[in-house]
């Protein structure tokens, strides 16, 4: 239901304009808002009118209005002057507040039915039922962004996305929990994997540009139909959890880029465990030190080229061939071979993966 703040905003800007003191009661007789100067019309007389069929009455200098809704009677309004204009402008005013009172509602509306979408609590001829009363495209290029944020700062991430993306170009803002904040957002049959890497980008700088606000952004695969956009948002929901245990570095995560730790977060943790005892027996190494870690990573990155990751880790090539050496004797594998290099980035990501699963457990 409209607010009665709204209800008071707008009478009075339309008092601004034509002089015209108004009034907004409740069925009850009570007044919901009004200007400064209009005299309360007595509790009996609103009641009166509101059971009555009549859509207007006039009672000395007050013109009373009926504010509906398909039908139903949800407010009286009391418009206060002499002749015609009184009256014009009251009317003006009731068709003003029922069309503030349809678009609140189709907002809520629209609110509950793409949360209701996103959690799959729809049923197929319900999408289609739905979106055609709601005027939604059933057929159209779409893709959920996942923006998590601080729980105090939803608001302004809310905002501050309803400024960047307009319902009109048949964009939506809506949130399922207070953890982040989602954009089902309308694409071009034209637009490329660039572009949802570019939309995600844009969000992640004007968060911290306009706001302050340090944000991670995952977005799930396009999908042709309404009916779809949960899968959508599925996969935003799975980048967003395997990008913080994976890829922590990242503020940007697509789920089509997700590679293997996507196959890694799917596997039951019993599994994990038989597979890192199948690598390192009883004697699984602990917590790389940051040194050992950097060098590994770099190693990695330099496809697996001592020359190349010695020279930008600023050592001597005897001393990486040390640590690489180093690291074989205490787990059995020489990521210089290529299977061995394979086996131990599995088995660290399987690590990290038990990792996270151990702190979700308390």
């Amino acid at each position: 239901m409209i607010s009665g703040q709204i209800i008071q905003n707008s009478i009075e800007e339309l008092k601004a304009i034509t002089k015209v003191e108004l009034c907004v009661y409740d069925l009850n007789g009570m007044p919901v808002a009004g200007t400064v100067d209009l005299p309360e019309i007595e509790t009996s007389l609103i009641i009166g009118f509101a059971e009555s069929p009549a859509d207007s009455q006039v009672i000395g200098s007050h013109y009373l209005l009926k504010i509906l809704d398909e039908r139903e009677l949800l407010y009286v309004l009391v418009a206060k002057g002499h002749g015609d204009e009184a009256y014009t402008i009251g009317r003006i005013a009731v068709c003003q507040l029922q069309n503030l009172v349809v678009a609140y509602k189709e907002r809520f509306d629209r609110n509950n039915f793409f949360q209701n979408l996103l959690l799959d609590n729809l049923l197929l001829i319900d999408i289609y039922n739905r979106a055609k009363k709601l005027h939604i495209e059933t057929t159209m290029p779409r893709a959920i962004f996942l923006i998590e944020t601080k729980m105090e700062k939803d608001n302004i991430a809310t905002e501050l996305l309803k400024e960047m993306f307009s319902t009109q170009s048949g964009d939506y803002i809506t949130a399922v929990d207070e953890s982040s904040v989602i954009l089902i957002k309308a694409l071009q049959e034209s637009d490329s994997q660039e572009v949802l890497e570019q939309t995600a980008s844009t969000i992640v700088d004007m968060m911290s540009t306009e706001a302050m606000l340090n944000v991670k952004v995952a977005y799930g695969t396009v999908v042709q139909e309404l009916k779809d956009v949960s899968k959508s948002y599925k996969e935003a929901k799975m980048a967003l959890d395997v990008g913080k245990i994976f890829y922590a570095e990242k503020n940007v995560i697509a789920y089509n880029t997700l590679g293997i730790g996507r196959l890694i977060y799917q596997l039951p943790i019993n599994l994990c465990r038989i597979f890192i005892r199948e690598i390192f027996g009883e004697d699984i190494p602990e917590e790389l030190d940051e040194e050992m870690l950097s060098t590994i990573n770099k190693f990695f990155e330099n496809n697996l080229n001592v020359s190349e990751t010695s020279r930008q880790l600023f050592v001597h090539r005897n001393t990486l061939v040390y640590r690489i050496e180093k690291l074989q004797k205490s787990t059995g594998l020489d990521i210089r071979t290529f299977d061995d290099a394979l086996t131990f980035k599995i088995a660290l990501m399987v690590v990290s993966y038990m990792k996270y699963l151990d702190t979700m457990e308390y």
